[in-house]
């Protein structure tokens, strides 16, 4: 048992999904899983351990944003022994050509978090998925003829910027989109040896302003949950 998380040795499998809300985690438990249990309800961030396939699989809830996630990111690496860890998320579309429910997977994540100038002072250090995670996502997806697009996103520490346009600078740099945790999924991982990827749908656009419903984001997005799934 850690601070945040309830479960003991062995409720948790190898590989987690990580979706930010906790309403999502139970909605990927229920759906997807066959006989999830819960093993978490610490700070209603639920968290669920089943089977996909015959392969055990376990679902956290992390909250909103990198200093939350980390906790969780942390504590599921370092006290239950967790390998592979899988952000199943939203994002904001920074581009006209990535629009709503679309999936984009992050191949590295930029950030105007300042969580790694700490570590790496007057450095740059960028965030990158695990390769071979990646690699079976996409073979994933074009073998069960699911469009995905890949590439740079953004980690984000404000979900409301004072200037409204200031999303256009990171879309001119070919950003694909905004979130608010792969950036520190990426680096802890990194850090600690394991493989992570991030898996996100976009719930809405800056550039439109259109927008998914709350019930939206959390109980559908299907397609994302299937390729996170499929790596096993």
């Amino acid at each position: 048992m850690s601070i945040h998380i309830s479960a003991q040795p062995g409720e948790i499998a190898e590989t987690v999904l990580l979706p930010g809300d906790p309403l999502r985690a139970k909605w990927i438990a229920n759906t997807f899983l066959n006989d999830p249990v819960c093993y978490n309800e610490v700070r209603g961030m639920l968290g669920y351990t089943g089977t996909y396939n015959g392969n055990p699989v376990s679902v956290q809830g992390t909250g909103m944003g990198i200093p939350s996630a980390l906790i969780y990111y942390h504590e599921l690496i370092n006290h239950y022994g967790v390998k592979n860890l899988i952000r199943v998320g939203s994002a904001g579309s920074y581009q006209k050509n990535v629009q709503l429910r679309d999936i984009v997977i992050a191949m590295s994540a930029s950030s105007t978090s300042g969580i790694n100038t700490t570590r790496f002072v007057n450095s740059d250090y960028a965030p990158t998925a695990n390769f071979e995670l990646l690699m079976k996502a996409v073979h994933y997806a074009k073998d069960n003829h699911i469009a995905i697009k890949a590439g740079n996103i953004l980690s984000s520490d404000e979900f409301y910027e004072d200037d409204p346009d200031a999303y256009k600078h990171w879309a001119k740099y070919g950003v694909l989109c905004v979130e608010m945790e792969t950036a520190g999924l990426y680096t802890i991982a990194a850090k600690f040896n394991v493989r992570a990827l991030s898996i996100l749908t976009i719930s809405d656009s800056l550039v439109t302003g259109e927008r998914t419903s709350i019930e939206e984001r959390e109980t559908t997005f299907s397609n994302m949950i299937e390729i996170a799934l499929g790596i096993l």
